[in-house]
């Protein structure tokens, strides 16, 4: 569980609720039906116009990535690595045959085969690493999204003022309709900027520190691979290895 996201949702919106008190003003007043529609309905459907739907189906799946990133052992990976390592020097690269069928990440258990299969060093790399852009650069479109959200809620908290402004000038002839339109015009403007700068650009942001976390995770596991292919002694594939956790 990542406690800042927590931290930083509950700071940030009761910041705004809690100003909103000590100056005097209730939080009801923040509610706006109209408003949110407009807001939050127009950014929606913005971002959907803008992104395939495999793309913007990919980023909803990856908002829990934002209060629970994605596991990443990387002390249990540098000894898995070093095992495999040692195996291969006793047992030779067929040794680690066994192991790959049972191991769990599909990453590395294809690394693995390659391995076993006695693929040059640098085509185990090369076949590994385009797995590894291709992936991250298809979560990070996919967080794109939610930045996306974020450039577009305030322009359209802006068009919900307008049209708040607009009812306003509309029923001027009829002072009991002015609150209304008035409410919505700031209101939205709120929500606008509000969810902008609180909500979407910082949730882009998390999953892209997740995602480029995930990237170098498997780089390590490429170089592990890659440095047993090329025979090198464990103890200086171990040292080297460390190196990715800082």
């Amino acid at each position: 569980m990542d406690i800042l996201t927590i931290i930083g949702l509950i700071l940030g919106f009761g910041a705004i609720l809690g100003g909103q008190y000590l100056e005097g003003g209730s939080a009801s007043t923040l509610v706006n039906a109209p408003a949110a529609l407009i807001v939050l309905g127009g950014t929606l459907g913005a971002v959907m116009l803008q992104s395939p739907l495999t793309t913007f189906m990919r980023g909803l799946r990856m908002i829990p990535w934002a209060f629970v990133p994605p596991r990443l052992a990387a002390d249990e990976a540098i000894e898995k690595i070093i095992e495999w390592s040692n195996t291969a020097r006793k047992e030779g690269l067929l040794g680690l045959e066994s192991i790959s069928e049972t191991e769990a990440d599909p990453f590395a258990r294809k690394g693995l085969q390659l391995l076993v299969d006695g693929s040059e060093p640098q085509v185990m790399r090369a076949i590994l690493e385009v797995e590894v852009d291709t992936k991250e650069t298809a979560d990070l479109a996919a967080a794109k999204v939610f930045e996306s959200m974020g450039g577009y809620s305030p322009t359209i908290g802006i068009i919900g003022a307008v049209m708040g402004l607009i009812q306003v000038m509309n029923n001027l002839s009829d002072p009991s309709k002015l609150g209304h339109g008035i409410a919505v015009a700031f209101v939205a403007t709120i929500y606008g900027v509000g969810f902008a700068n609180l909500l979407y650009i910082p949730l882009a942001n998390k999953l892209r520190s997740a995602i480029q976390a995930q990237a170098q995770f498997r780089y390590m596991v490429i170089e592990g691979i890659v440095s047993i292919a090329e025979g090198e002694n464990p103890r200086n594939i171990e040292t080297k290895l460390q190196g990715y956790l800082h």
